[in-house]
């Protein structure tokens, strides 16, 4: 589509709310103004709906190369641009693990075929390929993922002597996990040896603790000041993480950053008794204290950014028991509409949304012209209507997966339209695939 009008539209976009009208065309916003009269080749009546600018998403696990029996870099960007996601940066524990820059390059020729959304793949570090992380071009990728907790094949890395050259020589953002491995096995141990085989997964909280997660993050931001690294810890389970976090500096300026997401915003501890293994996830859900103290850092700048960790599984892997069953659930059809909900029970505006799933995530990753909308920017752009109710069923999931735990949640806000680089790719809950996203660029 190389020209898009949208008539009156409320822009929901750098902490202000507004109607205009916004002109497209080959796939960047020409004009921003009230009234716009010109030619386009489709004109999208706006009035009564919200335009946001696309949700960029920092932690995505798409499961390819390696487990696509799980999903695919396709299937799970349809899902995502249907939930108002228009870019993703995905990580590296595939198989094989993204640990050379081939590897690497191979994901990104999957991403230019096939995927719907705008993209971008972390390079992972491992505690032997140092010499390869240092390669990665700052320009191209988003950054460097490190798993200070226990993953998948050869990722943890564990090593002090590689985790101080990884803080100390990487040329760009580090991305980390943050889990104690030490703690999370001896509370394994004690578990097992009260209840055997048969642990509840009302205990996965226990067992990966907030100790745990606190001890590996409090290591991260010591290891991050001593070396000046620019560092982004992912998904903030607790709410005395929280703390570890600034919020008296400009986000352009901060050299730690952390980000929160859906699940920990939305459920707790209670949850595990209805919804079980569907919310088993790596760090854990965990206390109504700690989901509250995380969105109250949400909403104070301690905590910067909004995503997912979208992590999808069938669901004969998720039946399985506790101690066989993987950790990680599918998020991003349902991300935003979650947080729009979240609005509805006033507990944060839209503009906060706005910033903490578009705007700051630019910042943080220095996006070149992404997450705002902004007159020459790529035209990434959410239309969501905050008055279409409608209920999350198997009919309407198009996660590769076909599950989601929100399944059976009626939300009030409707996706109604999703531009990815200027082009249409949802409309009134139809795909539009006639053309691919982008790859993500950097300016660094």
């Amino acid at each position: 589509m190389s020209s898009i009008l949208i008539k009156s539209a409320t822009i929901v976009n750098e902490n202000q709310q507004f109607v205009a009208d916004v002109l497209v065309k080959d796939g960047f916003i020409e004009r921003i103004d009230k009234h716009i009269d010109a030619a386009a080749e489709k004109e999208i009546n706006a009035e009564g709906l919200y335009l946001f600018p696309g949700c960029i998403d920092d932690q995505v696990h798409f499961r390819e190369p390696g487990l696509t029996h799980k999903a695919n870099i396709y299937s799970e960007s349809r899902a995502a641009v249907a939930g108002g996601i228009t870019s993703f940066m995905e990580m590296p524990n595939t198989v094989p693990n993204t640990l050379t820059q081939q590897l690497l390059q191979d994901k990104y020729d999957i991403g230019a075929r096939t995927s719907l959304a705008n993209y971008s793949f972390f390079m992972g570090a491992s505690n032997d390929n140092i010499d390869e992380v240092l390669k990665t071009d700052t320009a191209n990728v988003c950054g460097i993922k490190v798993f200070m907790g226990s993953s998948t094949g050869n990722m943890l890395v564990d090593d002090p002597n590689t985790l101080e050259r990884i803080f100390a020589q990487s040329p760009m953002l580090v991305a980390t996990h943050c889990e104690d491995e030490a703690t999370i096995k001896s509370n394994l141990e004690h578990y097992k040896q009260l209840l055997g085989e048969n642990i509840p997964v009302r205990l996965h909280p226990k067992i990966r603790s907030a100790q745990a997660c606190y001890l590996s993050s409090s290591m991260a931001v010591d290891l991050a000041k001593k070396h000046n690294t620019r560092l982004h810890i992912l998904h903030i389970s607790t709410e005395k993480e929280t703390y570890l976090f600034d919020n008296s500096i400009p986000l352009k300026d901060k050299r730690i950053t952390a980000e929160a997401c859906i699940h920990h915003l939305w459920f707790t501890d209670k949850d595990y008794e209805t919804k079980g293994n569907l919310i088993k996830w790596n760090p854990a859900v965990k206390t109504e204290h700690d989901r509250d103290g995380i969105l109250k850092a949400v909403l104070n700048g301690r905590i910067d950014v909004i995503a997912t960790d979208h992590a999808p599984h069938t669901l004969e892997e998720k039946s399985l028991p506790y101690l066989q069953a993987p950790s990680g659930g599918p998020l991003v059809q349902h991300a935003l509409p979650a947080m729009l909900e979240l609005y509805h029970q006033g507990k944060i505006s839209l503009e906060q949304i706005a910033e903490k799933m578009a705007h700051n995530v630019a910042v943080c990753f220095q996006i070149e012209k992404r997450g705002f909308i902004r007159e020459g920017y790529w035209a990434d752009l959410v239309l969501a209507d905050l008055n279409a109710p409608w209920k999350v069923n198997k009919d309407n999931i198009l996660y590769q997966c076909k599950w989601s735990p929100f399944e059976g949640t009626t939300f009030k806000s409707k996706i109604a339209y999703t531009i990815v680089s200027g082009n249409v790719v949802w409309a009134d809950g139809s795909l539009h695939e006639g053309e691919a996203g982008k790859r993500l660029s950097f300016i660094r």
